[in-house]
């Protein structure tokens, strides 16, 4: 057989499975009971894994099926796969057996005798068919490497048999509200490759984004919103390990990208539709962001004067609350990422964009701009963020921090609008403009992280501390500030100079008439 799977998956405690067999939504279909033994092949060099392929050999009953996979070509929670499957004789992969064409282009050379067993999974499964249109499983069980490592599986796989892919969303955001789920974006191959190599996820930056010229501004905005999404659920392993603090970083990197980019689009947009999103994201931006205070303040704040003043027993006794302080925070963080408030926020959203849902309201003249090329839309786009930053900076030497921070926001969401468009523009004079701005958010980055570190040392806890202890902390975070704001009082001047230039930096952009600004 040949064709395409499109599949969302979700994971779940194997204690609540037996509650989601029950769930309204499932009654329609009739449960099947199998279980399924497969193996993965591959070369002892990893090359189908390095050209994203996976080749399994499942026995079901008494026959053998050979499938071959491709990875998804969307990035995100749903996955659309190429997929081939045939009757083979026995565990053992026949090539011979794939079709001609693409499937066999995609293993290029490889032989028969070169592919051998690296992992393999046990499932027990119970399959349901809901109104012919998506196929639901249960799946237990474990995946276990040749290395010996093991998993426990636990989950629940939609399957697309027909219709729209929002019929899986449809499903799964009915099984979320009767008990915690998470959404799950590795494959079975994928956890079985990760039992081999022995390694945990690391942190991952946003990719470029690359929109055709001709893309219309529908089109761009559902890329935007899917990267954003995928960058944050890269990243959520790094994230609930906790060993790294990028993995924070750069999830909350990923929902301030996301909230730009709804800013952007703000008025083409139903509001009722852009509330609930910016409301969700901020929540979990807020569940995120003491996390990552903590990181920063002990990281670029406390560290360097602790090497520059080794000995001092007041800024030990403050980094010890410190880091109990970022302790508590990460669990608040990882309680947000394993919440159902969380699953069900990246269900809607992606229901959202599979039904292309901005589309419920009266076409106006602003909602029809939707369907024009990108590209006679991002000029105004950007002029816009332009003179909301130099709006938010005006009279900047006399800005109160507060107000500086506000300019520092506005810079962000300038900034994330040029990298969504940059595809669309020369990169030199991009380049060129993006410099002093560049520059000028690192330096109310940093004066931004020393505001924080008072808020930060003010709300340390002092249950349990006697009153030397948080004596000493005081004076450690007296230091602290101390040493920072003599830095941020020399940086004052350079800043000024660093708005100027901003302010007088050519856009690489073309200046839209007023009726489009």
């Amino acid at each position: 057989m040949t064709g395409s799977e499109v599949e969302l998956k979700l994971t779940v405690a194997s204690e609540n499975l037996p509650t989601l067999s029950k769930a309204p939504v499932l009654k329609a279909g009739k449960p099947k009971v199998e279980h399924l033994e497969s193996i993965y092949f591959d070369t002892a060099d990893f090359r189908l894994r390095d050209r994203a392929i996976t080749l399994r050999i499942r026995r079901r009953d008494d026959s053998f099926i050979q499938t071959l996979k491709t990875a998804s070509r969307v990035a995100g929670p749903l996955a659309h796969r190429g997929e081939w499957e045939s009757v083979v004789s026995s565990d053992r992969p026949d090539l011979a057996a794939l079709p001609d064409g693409e499937a066999r282009s995609l293993l290029g050379v490889i032989t028969e005798a070169e592919l051998v067993p690296v992992f393999e999974s046990r499932i027990d499964r119970t399959v349901r068919l809901i109104d012919n249109r998506v196929e639901v499983a249960f799946d237990t069980g474990e995946i276990r490497a040749t290395n010996g490592e093991t998993e426990a599986v636990s989950e629940i796989e939609l399957e697309l048999k027909g219709g729209e892919p929002q019929h899986l969303f449809d499903i799964a955001l009915e099984l979320a509200k009767l008990t915690g789920v998470r959404v799950e974006t590795r494959t079975k191959a994928e956890r079985g490759y990760a039992l081999l190599a022995g390694t945990r996820r690391g942190a991952v930056k946003a990719s470029r984004l690359d929109i055709e010229s001709d893309a219309t501004g529908e089109q761009a905005l559902e890329l935007m919103v899917r990267d954003c999404l995928n960058h944050l659920l890269v990243n959520e392993a790094c994230a609930l390990q906790g060993e790294d603090a990028e993995g924070i970083h750069q999830m909350r990197v990923a929902l301030r990208r996301l909230r730009s980019a709804l800013v952007l689009f703000r008025r083409f947009i139903p509001a009722a539709h852009y509330d609930w999103v910016t409301t969700e994201v901020k929540w979990l931006a807020t569940s995120l962001g003491a996390a990552r205070d903590w990181d920063v303040f002990k990281s670029a704040l406390l560290t360097p004067i602790q090497a520059a003043l080794p000995g001092t027993p007041e800024l030990d006794t403050l980094a010890a609350a410190a880091e109990q302080a970022r302790l508590a925070a990460y669990d608040a963080a990882r309680a947000a990422i394993v919440s159902n408030r969380y699953t069900i926020l990246l269900l809607r959203l992606n229901a959202w964009l599979e039904s292309r849902a901005w589309r419920d309201q009266r076409l106006s003249e602003e909602s029809a701009q939707l369907f024009r090329p990108v590209r006679e839309l991002a000029d105004g786009l950007l002029a816009q963020r332009q003179r909301i930053a130099c709006k938010r900076g005006r009279h900047f030497p006399h800005l109160r921090a507060e107000e500086r921070h506000e300019v520092r926001k506005a810079l962000k969401k300038l900034r994330y609008a040029i990298e969504f468009f940059q595809s669309l523009y020369d990169s030199k004079p991009m380049r060129r403009y993006l410099r002093p701005l560049e520059t000028l958010q690192d330096d109310l980055g940093h004066l931004n992280d020393v505001a924080t570190a008072r808020l930060l040392i003010a709300k340390l806890d002092r249950t349990g501390a006697d009153a030397s202890t948080a004596a000493s902390w005081w004076v450690g975070g007296g230091i602290v500030i101390g040493w920072h704001a003599r830095g941020g009082a020399t940086l004052g001047p350079e800043v000024n100079g660093h708005w100027d230039e901003f302010v007088a930096a050519k856009p690489f952009w073309t200046e839209p008439e007023p009726a489009l600004a």
